[in-house]
């Protein structure tokens, strides 16, 4: 059986414009997102994509990139025939500066498709997207039916971040505008709102009663790569953080919402936010880590440091942050939340795990080891699945023995339908006008709130960066129950 909530909304044709179209975000997830949805008639309404670049391009060289692109980002699904009939879809353009005659020839084309809605996507550094904005409302394309896509950084503090955002409500209303964050297109980050709200044995449990602590980590393998210039102005609390982790957090700790409309599930989220205690000079230096990672060996290679990847002596910037956090509200009293992100970690993983409180007594004999707590481990990558750990007795004579063993739920086993990536998803709720995933500007407001309160209070103390070796687990064991660091990880189930 299975069960289908709400009616899906008749979908405008619509114009994709994408601003930095020949750029590397652009390639990577954009357009193959929009080619997989096409491929599979999921979207089977009219559309156009508008790429904007400033710099000129031969059309037989922007093409041949989108293959290439295409052939690397959509695996299975990429076909010569689709192709030739998507990319007939295409249109580029090139604007050199944000003048009302760089434009000329993108108002004309969207001048002449009034029926369909038009949907910016502000593939571009943050400081273009308000003279974006400007440019679009003087040639009247901001109309009731437009949209705005925008991707982070939004900014490196809470002045920057509502600089940027009021620069595009002087054209757009909030409304409109789509912040995006790709975790939470993820398929088990969404299942989060099923497995909770739909199964009584977890909603029942999902408290401070029954909870012991909770983990939410992305350990990355990769380095800053080519993204130093931008890494070293921001660092992995404003990187990942202050959007991705407090976004999981937020589907994690959030009270029930009375529907899934979009703003009844924004203000749940909004509400464990500002339910966010905040740090000062006392707490991070007992409830944060920062770390830079060092010359080390990942995946049997050996690896340069930051500072040889930055080309510099010195650096404050933070590759590495574990940072204890509490919910202030009666769901999650005491119930510590542990953040962690790094880049040169020992692998590449993503989870949220759920640490439940041990049994009250322990009737069976002992065995030279505890009765592990129970855990539900929700994988987001590399692959996707959710597993709860569960003591059970070992088969056969010779009393009770027992061990932990995991019940799994494999998407890819469970499902023969085809996963779509987490860009699939979002752009197809955004051409559905769909907000349910994005950030509303409160929720950027109150994560920055909470950020601040970590980065001044690190700038009040002058706390130093720990060193760690790549290819490590970092430096941020230390705030972590013995019995629980990277546990989820290392234990053999």
């Amino acid at each position: 059986m299975v069960y289908k909530v709400g009616q899906k909304k008749a979908v405008q044709p619509y114009n994709l414009v994408v601003f930095g179209g020949n750029g590397d975000l652009a390639f990577r997830k954009i357009y193959p997102a929009l080619y997989n949805r096409f491929v599979n008639e999921k979207l089977k309404e009219d559309f156009t994509i508008y790429s904007i670049d400033r710099t000129p391009i031969e059309l037989e060289v922007f093409f041949d990139k989108l293959k290439q692109s295409l052939l690397k980002h959509t695996l299975d699904t990429f076909e010569d025939s689709s192709y030739k009939l998507f990319f007939k879809n295409f249109q580029v353009i090139c604007a050199p500066d944000n003048s009302a005659s760089s434009y000329t020839e993108l108002k004309q084309a969207l001048e002449n498709n009034l029926q369909r809605q038009n949907i910016y996507y502000y593939s571009t550094p943050s400081s273009a997207f308000g003279e974006i904005s400007q440019i679009l409302k003087e040639l009247e394309l901001n109309n009731k039916s437009s949209k705005v896509v925008v991707e982070k950084p939004l900014g490196v503090d809470l002045k920057s971040s509502n600089k940027i955002n009021q620069s595009i409500l002087k054209a757009f209303k909030e409304s409109q505008i789509y912040r995006i964050d790709h975790y939470l297109g993820k398929e088990t980050v969404q299942n989060l709102m099923v497995l909770r709200f739909a199964n009584n044995l977890f909603e029942r449990a999902w408290n401070s009663d029954s909870i012991d602590n909770i983990q939410i980590t992305v350990a990355e393998e990769l380095g800053v790569e080519s993204r130093v210039e931008y890494y070293d102005k921001s660092g992995a609390l404003r990187d990942m953080v202050q959007n991705h982790l407090l976004q999981l957090l937020c589907l994690v700790a959030m009270e029930p919402p009375h529907n899934l409309d979009a703003e009844p599930i924004r203000d749940e989220k909004l509400k464990a936010l500002r339910a966010l205690r905040l740090h000062d000079k006392n707490s991070v230096r007992t409830d944060t880590i920062k770390g830079q990672y060092t010359r080390g060996v990942v995946n049997n290679v050996k690896v340069k440091s930051y500072l040889e990847n930055l080309k510099k002596y010195d650096s404050d910037t933070e590759t590495f942050v574990a940072i204890k956090a509490y919910v202030d509200n009666w769901r999650w009293k005491d119930v510590p939340f542990y953040l962690r992100t790094g880049k040169r970690m020992a692998k590449r993983y993503s989870d949220i795990v759920i640490n439940f409180k041990p049994v009250k007594h322990n009737i069976f004999p002992t065995t030279g080891r505890d009765i592990l707590n129970n855990q539900l481990i929700i994988r987001l990558q590399p692959e996707e699945r959710i597993e709860l750990l569960q003591m059970t007795k070992i088969p056969g004579p010779g009393g009770y023995r027992y061990k932990p063993i995991a019940l799994k739920l494999d998407f890819m086993d469970s499902f023969d339908e085809r996963f779509p990536e987490a860009y699939e998803r979002l752009i197809s709720d955004i051409i559905r006008g769909n907000q349910t995933l994005f950030m509303s500007y409160n929720e950027l407001h109150a994560s920055w709130v909470w950020t601040e309160s970590i980065l001044n209070s690190w700038a009040a103390n002058k706390m130093k960066n720990e060193l760690y070796e790549a290819g490590s687990w970092g430096p941020g064991a230390k705030i972590m129950p013995e019995n629980l660091q990277w546990s989820n990880d290392t234990l053999e189930l």
